[in-house]
């Protein structure tokens, strides 16, 4: 059995927190060894004024203190996100927190934004930047809120983590989708969206101080219903964001009911999301600017689900858990199958 395969099925007989940290290591530890980083070529696809060598990310969530940017890069993804960070370190919620559903090749989690904080990933970033093993690779770096940050003040997190990482990040995601932080998604709707979007595009032509300005991206839940997607497309045109991921991790759990872990309380990732989150990509794409790139992430675990969910209308996609149950292998056959479909 080859090393990388025995690896990963040693890490999925870890308890998932373990299997996690120990994951992060081994990926920092890989991308500390000598030689070349560059992405494994694919079909190229401009996005945000850049051309990748491949339209495969890996998707927030997993590098969340930018441990092991260097072995992810590695791997041979076209883009790598970051995050989510908050601008103070916080503990995230109590243990157990995330939970394998491995007959769904799904996962959930209410891990609560755990993260060491804007500083300590800005000094990581700087370390990764002035290395220069990674200038093929986007890194993009997901921003969230402290928990104990009233809503009324959440713009302001988002604006602390753009102003200390900027120089550092080559896009930025709001990420207003997670459901395991208190009242956030109430920020993707109506007015309070419309506000936060208005001072964040102030806030990034001020940073570039007129240099390129670096690239703002919303992240927006599955669980939105027609007229939601028509409210938060009519905000993206209007504030000229720079572009939209979709979906974050669902509240549903139709697709998992009978499961043990079925009624954890968190997000549900994964396969079941696979249709889920192709049908809103398709409901945005309809109404956005066709020049407003959007990235598919959700159940893409196969290339017949990345195909459709370039067929839905995404640009670019993005992978999390099924890059935990099948491992670096799956990039390169995602990559291939997406360049082969051209």
């Amino acid at each position: 059995m080859p090393m990388m395969k025995l690896a990963q099925n040693i890490l999925l007989n870890l308890p998932p927190e373990l299997s996690h940290n120990v994951a992060i290591n081994g990926l920092n530890a890989m991308g500390q060894l000598p030689g070349p980083i560059n992405p494994l070529q694919g079909r190229k696809v401009a996005f945000l004024g850049r051309e990748l060598a491949n339209p495969i990310g890996l998707a927030a969530g997993l590098d969340k203190d930018a441990e092991a940017v260097l072995g992810l890069a590695k791997v041979g993804f076209g883009f790598v996100e970051v995050g989510t960070v908050t601008p103070k370190p916080q503990p995230g919620n109590p243990k157990p927190r995330l939970f394998r559903l491995r007959e769904h090749n799904a996962l959930i989690n209410r891990m609560g934004f755990n993260n060491q904080g804007v500083e300590a990933m800005a000094g990581r970033l700087q370390r990764v930047r002035e290395s220069g093993r990674v200038s093929n690779t986007l890194i993009g770096v997901n921003l969230g809120k402290n928990k104990d940050t009233p809503l009324e003040s959440a713009t302001d997190d988002y604006l602390i983590g753009m102003h200390r990482l900027y120089a550092l990040a080559d896009y930025f995601t709001l990420n207003l989708s997670s459901p395991n932080t208190p009242g956030l998604r109430q920020l993707q709707h109506g007015g309070a969206l419309a506000e936060l979007l208005g001072r964040v595009k102030e806030a990034q032509q001020r940073l570039a101080n007129g240099r390129a300005v670096v690239p703002v991206l919303l992240k927006v839940a599955p669980d939105l219903d027609d007229e939601d997607i028509e409210s938060i497309a009519t905000a993206l045109a209007a504030s000229e964001l720079d572009g939209l991921i979709a979906t974050n991790t669902t509240l549903d759990r139709h697709a998992v009911q009978g499961h043990v872990h079925a009624k954890e309380a968190g997000g549900l990732s994964g396969a079941p999301l696979t249709q889920k989150s192709a049908e809103v990509v398709k409901k945005f794409r309809a109404k956005l600017p066709a020049n407003m790139p959007i990235v598919g992430v959700g159940g893409i675990s196969t290339p017949e689900s990345a195909l459709a969910m370039l067929a839905a209308g995404a640009n670019l996609l993005q992978i999390y858990s099924s890059f935990i149950y099948k491992g670096p292998n799956l990039v390169q056959k995602l990559i291939t199958s997406t360049r082969a479909n051209n």
